[in-house]
């Protein structure tokens, strides 16, 4: 099999000593079962709580402890061509510590990469029966976002200065196959910053305030309320989600594919409890 980065993986047998470098794909590893083969997570690899909890912690994604990961011997460690180092990947593989690179840019990428995992860790009819239900879902949701208009997002990332995405990103394709269209999808950077005038002159009909990887909270709705011609401003719908259900690929699809598609159709300022 060949990774995103375009080296081949060869294991002698599936691997029982796991390092995660990337949250959803943390998750996704404890859905396939392999929860007691993971001997190192990062510091945001906080779900499922209960099954990695008490597992090793190798530092961030963009600055993991790599002498500790050696010291872990796994026999396989994965992560993401975006999230984490080129050179930390290289370091790595240089100690002949097998690394899988992933990068899912759209929903069906990240169903996908639920099979790849399956395949290299034994775990081939798990990720299969998940990847089924979460295709089927898929086709569902892409079916009914077709036969309605599609609703104008602006999604931020960031605050101060305010940043986006553009069609490049896995975002942008949850909100496109959730029935949204991203306002910033024709900017040529990945994460492009944006001021609210520009926003503004987007005319988005809905606004979402994300608490990952910037946490915004009720008080930033302020941010938008000089812009009240905007037609999500106008009408209440400037919304505080959770930012996993736009960024985590993996099983939490399910989630996404449920919940997205319900909160763009649906009216009125929203916040998580206690933002």
């Amino acid at each position: 099999m060949v990774d995103a980065s375009g080296v081949e993986l060869r294991l002698a047998r599936p691997p029982r000593r796991i390092v995660s470098l990337l949250p959803s794909v943390t998750e996704t590893l404890c859905a396939l079962g392999l929860a007691d083969a993971l001997v190192g997570v990062t510091a945001y690899c906080v779900e499922p709580r209960a099954l990695v909890r008490d597992t090793s912690r190798v530092g961030g994604t963009k600055d993991p402890d790599l002498a500790r990961i050696r010291g872990l011997a796994p026999d396989l460690v994965v992560a993401n061509m975006e999230e984490n180092e080129r050179a930390h990947v290289e370091a790595l593989r240089e100690w002949s510590i097998p690394v899988w690179v992933t990068y899912p840019r759209a929903v069906s990428e990240g169903i996908r990469m639920i099979r790849d995992l399956g395949e290299i860790t034994g775990t081939s009819a798990r990720a299969a029966s998940i990847a089924g239900e979460l295709e089927a879902v898929l086709a569902g949701v892409s079916a009914a976002s077709a036969r309605r208009p599609p609703l104008s997002i602006f999604y931020a990332i960031w605050r101060d200065p305010y940043m986006t995405i553009n069609a490049g990103t896995y975002i942008h394709d949850v909100l496109a196959v959730c029935g949204g269209r991203n306002v910033f999808a024709g900017r040529p950077e990945r994460y492009p910053a944006v001021t609210l005038d520009e926003v503004a002159a987007q005319r988005p009909e809905v606004i979402l305030l994300p608490d990952e990887p910037y946490r915004f909270r009720r008080a930033h709705l302020e941010d938008f309320a000089p812009f009240r011609d905007v037609p999500a401003v106008r009408d209440g719908r400037v919304h505080l989600v959770d930012g996993k259900l736009f960024s985590w690929y993996g099983p939490r699809i399910a989630e996404a594919l449920s919940a997205v598609p319900a909160l763009l159709a649906g009216p009125g300022v929203s916040a998580p409890a206690g933002a």
